[in-house]
């Protein structure tokens, strides 16, 4: 039985580390860009943010003055338990991102859309978001924090069929452009694109793509996989750069993730995470040991399962 106090001690950690300490993965992606930008603002920008990265863990503070919009994913093992059931997981998270928002301290950005209400805690209604997801064979709880921009760096498209790849890329690149030249997102970036699905699943899919998934990984579809490299190559060939300046350093990691959809549609999200990129993972095992670590394994085999029935490969990439 997993302890109460213990998951929302560990939740609270983790929001501190989102906050303050950049994941290893991410820092070595944009120190690759630093090494390759060819435009000289974009440059200055990459070893600015490079810097303050590093005064923000010395000094214990949030590495960006506006973080975000704290959400949760949870990642329930079948035969996890916790003390007072997902009601009181749910309570526990509820209070960790209060404490978090006066204690790091959060920027408290979360108000009612109508009123502006805002209890200065990242609290209120849907707030902050809990999304589940379950791992077969497992007595622990794994709880995963992003503090992702809550405003631009988003896009949602309709493509059909016959638009195939060409159209994939079209829309990819459109985006990007957008994104750069009206300062929708803070780039460099790990970009994330959600393929299929119903239009509220293209969405999910591609926000869990770009901050759930580590620099460096790869989709296990090959073909999907290369069309991961071949977009992050494109991304970075546009004349974009960190914040929108001219560069050649705009996207840091592309990684795809798909959903079956209907016949008659391709649905297609693209998603920046941030030039901040802001997440920290943490299993709760049953015995009340906690392992803390940057990369969420969200995305197993058990995740991208397609058979109707689970039958477990060999290795499962969580374990």
């Amino acid at each position: 039985m997993i302890s109460i106090a213990a998951l929302q001690k560990t939740a609270e950690a983790l929001m501190a580390k989102a906050a303050i300490e950049i994941p290893d993965d991410y820092l070595g992606g944009l120190r690759k860009c630093a090494n390759t930008e060819k435009g000289d603002l974009s440059a200055f920008v990459i070893q600015a943010m490079l810097e303050n990265y590093e005064a923000a863990k010395e000094d214990r503070r949030a590495m960006c003055g506006d973080t975000g919009v704290p959400r949760w994913y949870v990642k329930i093992g079948n035969d996890a338990r916790n003390e007072g059931g997902p009601i009181a997981l749910e309570a526990a998270l509820r209070r960790a991102t209060a404490n978090a928002t006066h204690d790091v301290p959060l920027r408290p950005n979360r108000v009612h859309p109508l009123w502006r209400t805002d209890h200065n805690n990242n609290c209120g209604i849907g707030a902050p978001e809990i999304e589940y997801a379950f791992h077969p064979d497992a007595d622990w709880i794994e709880l995963t924090t992003v503090h992702k921009g809550g405003l631009f760096g988003s896009d949602y498209r309709m493509l059909f069929p016959a638009d195939g790849i060409d159209g994939i890329k079209r829309f990819y690149l459109d985006t990007l452009i957008q994104f750069g030249r009206r300062g929708l997102a803070c780039q460099p970036a790990i970009v994330g694109i959600g393929l299929g699905g119903s239009k509220d699943i293209c969405m999910v899919l591609g926000k869990q793509a770009s901050c759930l998934r580590t620099v460096g990984s790869r989709n296990p579809d090959p073909k999907i996989a290369a069309l991961e490299e071949e977009l992050k190559e494109v991304g970075n060939n546009i004349g974009m750069g960190a914040m929108g300046f001219m560069g050649s350093s705009m996207v840091v990691d592309c990684h795809i993730e798909v959903s079956y959809c209907h016949t008659g549609g391709m649905p297609m999200s693209v998603h920046m995470f941030c030039l901040s990129s802001r997440r920290a993972t943490a299993r709760v095992h049953g015995d009340g040991r906690v392992e803390f670590r940057t990369d969420p394994v969200w995305f197993t085999d058990y995740m991208r399962r397609t058979t109707v029935e689970w039958e477990e490969p060999r290795r499962e990439a969580a374990e």
